[in-house]
Formats: C-alpha cells, sequence, structure tokens
C-alpha cells in the first residue's frame, strides 16, 4: 500500500494539482471568461486540499 501510495497517488495529486494551476494561468493571460478563472481556482484550491491529505497519508503509511 505504501508503494501505490508514493509512486501512483501522491505524484498524481501534484499533477492534478499542476495542471488546473496552468490552465488557470493560461486562461488568465489570454483574458478569458473571469467565471472559468475563478471555477478553476476553486478547483486548484481542492485538489491541493485533497493532495495534501493524500501526502499527509502516505506518511502516515510508511511510518507504520
Amino acid at each position: 500500500m505504501s508503494d501505490f501510495m508514493s509512486h501512483y497517488a501522491v505524484p498524481a495529486a501534484i499533477v492534478a494539482v499542476a495542471i488546473v494551476l496552468v490552465l488557470g494561468l493560461v486562461n488568465m493571460m489570454r483574458g478569458g471568461s473571469p467565471n472559468r478563472s475563478q471555477k478553476l481556482m476553486r478547483m486548484r484550491v481542492l485538489l491541493q486540499f485533497v493532495a495534501i491529505v493524500v501526502i499527509m497519508a502516505a506518511i502516515w503509511i510508511m511510518g507504520k
């Protein structure tokens, strides 16, 4: 289980945050819809929370 968390779940969570961050930056640089920027920001914050939970779970599982 710790191999799955450290090799797959943690990187996947980090990549998801990075993708949404880049999409938000591209939308902002192109002068896109403010509503879309707001949705992307909310999604980024949610994904950051999920990533922190996944990272903390991985640390907890590896400590066992």
